[in-house]
C-alpha cells in the first residue's frame, strides 16, 4: 500500500492508492467519489494542539486531544488539517500521517520530517490549542491475529510512526506476539522514538529490537549495535527463520521496495508480506 504521509491526502481514505474502474459507468464513479468525499468530510472531527516536541533532528511530533468517540487500530493513519493557517500553498492544507500514539491513549501523535512547506511551517508556529480538523482513521497495516505467527517490522526512519503505535499497543494489551523490530537510521540523531523502543524492550520480553545506524561516520554520539543496512544476513542472525513469520516494512519507498525484493528472494511468501510507503519526504 502506497501512503503519502507528507504529501497533500489523496482522496477520502483510499490513502493515494490508485483505482482502476471496470464496468462502472463514468456517472456512477463520480457518484461514489462524491459520496466518499462528503463521508469522509461527515466523519472529520476539532480536535486542539496540545503540544509539539522534536523528536529526532529535523523531526516534530504534534500532539492533539483525542476527539470524543475516535477510534483506531494500531497501525493506522488520518488527516489532519489546518482551518485557518497563518499561510497555504499549492499543495493546500491536509496531509495524510499515521498515528504514533497507541488507541489507548488519550492523545493523537502525529510526527513527521520537517521540510520546509507551508503546512509544516504553519503547524510549527500556529499557537498551542490551534484547532484542526481530524478525519477518521483508515488503513490496514495492522498487527495480525494468529498469536502463533511472530511479526516482523522492518521500518526506515519516519516509518517508525506505525509500528511504534502497534508495539506500544500490543506492550498495554498483555499481547503474546512476538515482536521482532528492525529499525534503520543513518545516525542516532536522526531516529524517533529510539529511547522510547529501548525501554520497551526492556519491559517486554515479547519485543525484541534490532536497530541499525548506517552512516556512524557523521554523528557524534556513541553506537555499538548494527552499522550495515537491513539484508537478509541480519534477519538470519536474529531470527529463527525467515519463513513463517509476518513481514511489515514502512519508510521511504525505494527501501520498502528493497525489503519486498530481498524477502521474496529470501523465499518468503509474499502473502507474508505488508507494506506501507511514505512518500514525499
Amino acid at each position: 500500500m502506497n501512503r503519502f504521509s507528507e504529501t497533500p491526502a489523496a482522496g477520502a481514505g483510499d490513502g493515494g492508492c490508485n483505482r482502476t474502474p471496470f464496468r462502472n459507468s463514468i456517472k456512477k464513479e463520480a457518484m461514489a467519489t462524491e459520496a466518499a468525499v462528503m463521508a469522509g468530510q461527515m466523519a472529520s472531527q476539532t480536535s486542539k494542539l496540545v503540544r509539539r516536541e522534536e523528536v529526532a533532528e529535523g523531526t516534530m511530533a504534534f500532539h492533539f486531544e483525542k476527539p470524543s468517540g475516535f477510534k483506531f487500530k494500531a497501525g493506522q493513519f488520518a488527516d489532519v488539517t489546518l482551518i485557518h493557517p497563518p499561510e497555504t500553498d499549492a499543495e493546500g492544507n491536509t496531509r495524510t500521517f499515521s498515528i504514533a500514539s497507541p488507541p489507548f491513549e488519550n492523545e493523537l501523535v502525529f510526527t513527521t520530517r520537517m521540510r520546509d512547506t507551508a503546512f509544516k511551517r504553519s503547524l510549527q508556529k500556529v499557537p498551542l490549542a490551534t484547532e484542526v480538523k481530524i478525519g477518521s482513521a483508515a488503513g490496514s497495516f495492522t498487527l495480525h491475529k494468529n498469536r502463533g505467527k511472530p511479526a516482523v517490522f522492518l521500518a526506515g526512519g519516519i516509518g517508525i510512526t506505525p509500528f511504534l503505535s502497534i508495539v506500544r499497543q500490543a506492550h498495554h494489551d498483555r499481547l503474546p506476539h512476538n515482536l521482532y523490530l528492525f529499525y534503520s537510521n543513518r545516525r542516532p540523531e536522526d531516529a524517533p522514538f529510539l529511547e522510547t523502543l529501548q525501554n520497551l524492550e526492556k519491559t517486554n520480553p515479547n519485543f525484541h529490537l534490532i536497530c541499525t545506524m548506517t552512516e556512524m561516520s557523521k554523528s557524534k554520539k556513541e553506537w555499538k549495535g548494527e552499522v550495515v543496512v537491513i539484508d537478509q544476513d541480519m534477519l538470519s542472525r536474529h531470527l529463527a527463520t525467515l519463513r513463517g513469520p509476518i513481514y511489515y516494512s514502512a519508510g521511504p519507498p525505494a527501501m520498502v521496495a528493497g525489503m519486498r525484493a530481498m524477502l521474496v528472494s529470501a523465499g518468503v511468501d509474499e502473502d507474508d508480506i505488508r507494506t506501507e510507503d511514505f512518500a514525499g519526504y
